[in-house]
């Protein structure tokens, strides 16, 4: 016995059935009326595989003999982070969380990174940032910038893992056109619905995703973009003075931000190509990677942490472009004085409508 084939009305997403008619298929609930084609082309085009994306090259070099001589590991007892500097550092303190941390030993065991970028500004900058991140917050406690500290300044090196890829991609979506008018006894409303298709052969490149547990990815991508036309080959001298978060997410580990990223950014460009339609939804998205590349670098990044009314607030900046991002506190009986003023004000015009209306 045959399968009943069905199809859900765009409109309402009731059961639609063909009327002999008008020999198209209606919608008994909206009395929507479709082409049959349409819609049998619109279910292939929803049923389509999604997205398709592999990665299969290796990030990364291995260490030359000898090259880790002069490089330590210490290692948070607190957070569990593990922190890569050069011999000539002493105790310090862990820049996520702030506590001692202890020295356990020789650097080994991580791949070597491809490139660098270079730190550009320096601890005073960080700290020019931080100031000026402060100017102009009108919900900041008045006291925050005269009785918070900086407590710590640490420029470290943030393991990043790098994404290149050519992407075919083809999207669908939904919209539709609306028309109102009226008459002397009815408001009509026409609603056409479209199923609209694009495809794009995009090239991304340098797609970046920490490779650290430590580092929210949130607060990594938003002190982004940096700069790789001024990334180098790597060398060890360049982690001197500073210090080197040691990786804990590999590369394979870190694909699915990737592939989030970078479905979300085509995803993005070819809506942007979607114009003059009252209303657009995404029906599907099939994204199909066709050369996947890895690679391996550390950018720079201050972390500073201040202490205030016995709080900690953290805030990072881009080492190389000074894009400076952080939490504050809010001036609570100030953010009540703001909603107090702003309920008045859209009270007093609510008040002048009703009159208007009234009178």
């Amino acid at each position: 016995m045959a399968g009943l084939i069905e199809y859900n009305c765009p409109a309402c997403g009731g059961k639609i059935q063909f009327d002999s008619a008008t020999q198209q298929m209606k919608c008994p609930y909206c009395d929507s009326v479709f082409d049959m084609e349409a819609l049998k082309e619109r279910d292939e085009v929803l049923n389509q595989p999604q997205t398709e994306m592999e990665w299969g090259n290796k990030a990364g070099q291995d260490w030359v003999p000898g090259e880790t001589d002069g490089m330590r590991v210490y290692s948070c007892n607190s957070c569990g982070g593990e922190i890569i500097v050069d011999e000539n550092v002493g105790a310090t303190k862990c820049p996520y969380c702030d506590s001692p941390v202890v020295m356990t030993g020789q650097f080994q065991g991580a791949l070597k990174p491809d490139y660098v970028i270079p730190f550009k500004l320096d601890k005073n900058a960080a700290k020019a940032a931080l100031n000026k991140h402060l100017q102009g917050k009108k919900l900041l406690p008045k006291v925050f910038k005269d009785q918070n500290h900086i407590d710590e300044i640490k420029g470290i090196y943030v393991p990043f893992w790098l994404f290149d890829a050519d992407v075919d991609a083809d999207m669908s979506f939904n919209a539709t056109k609306e028309k109102h008018w009226s008459d002397s006894s009815f408001n009509y409303t026409k609603t056409e619905h479209y199923l609209l298709k694009r495809r794009a052969d995009l090239s991304f490149r340098r797609v970046p995703v920490d490779g650290s547990t430590q580092m929210e990815d949130s607060l990594m991508e938003s002190i982004e973009p940096f700069d790789f036309n001024e990334a180098v080959p790597f060398q060890s001298a360049y982690l001197s003075g500073f210090l080197a978060d040691k990786y804990d997410v590999n590369a394979e580990q870190s694909i699915a931000r990737a592939n989030q990223r970078i479905k979300q950014s085509a995803e993005d460009v070819m809506r942007e190509s979607v114009n003059g339609y009252s209303s657009v939804t995404t029906a599907s998205n099939n994204v199909r990677i066709k050369e996947g590349v890895t690679k391996y670098a550390l950018y720079p990044v201050w972390l500073l942490n201040t202490t205030w009314n016995g709080e900690h607030y953290y805030f990072a900046m881009n080492g190389q472009t000074g894009k400076f991002v952080g939490d504050l506190p809010c001036d609570k009986s100030a953010y009540k004085k703001g909603l107090f003023a702003w309920t008045a004000i859209l009270g007093a015009i609510f008040t002048c409508i009703s009159l208007f209306v009234l009178f």
